[in-house]
């Protein structure tokens, strides 16, 4: 018995489906590889104790009523622009290098108040500033 092949039929390798095969392989470990989720910023988080702290310094204080009064050192301010309320800071506070300041403000007082005391107290020197809040069983 004698098996003959066809003359003009040569075996090829298809690639097209070799090439789908692999693009959906690369398309599978792309979607579930990990990659790196690290920050690139590194933050220093603060840290809470519950000690208090014992402070010898007199904080100085500045408060804000409802109608965008000033007070320093429970001494009102003439007017409520920022160069009168930096002149107060000057006259009526300490040296303002680590001297720690306490910004009381209303509720209903209006933020541009609060950022323009905040603005004096940054243009006078002071970079200790706490912002008093009270305890939601202790608010009106």
């Amino acid at each position: 018995m004698k098996f003959t092949s066809p003359e003009g039929d040569e075996p090829e390798i298809t690639v097209i489906p070799l090439i789908d095969v692999i693009l959906v392989l690369l398309i599978f470990f792309m979607a579930t590889a990990t990659f790196d989720q690290n920050s690139r910023i590194k933050v220093q988080l603060p840290e809470a104790s519950s000690q208090a702290k014992e402070d010898h310094v007199t904080p100085l204080i500045v408060q804000i009523d409802a109608e965008g009064r000033y007070f320093v050192n429970n001494s009102e301010v003439v007017n409520s622009r920022i160069e009168t309320l930096k002149a107060a800071l000057e006259q009526l506070g300490g040296e303002p290098g680590d001297q720690p300041v306490v910004l009381r403000a209303d509720a209903r007082a209006q933020h541009q108040a609060v950022v323009t005391a905040m603005d004096a107290l940054a243009q006078t020197g002071y970079r200790n500033l706490s912002i008093a809040t009270v305890r939601g069983a202790d608010a009106p």
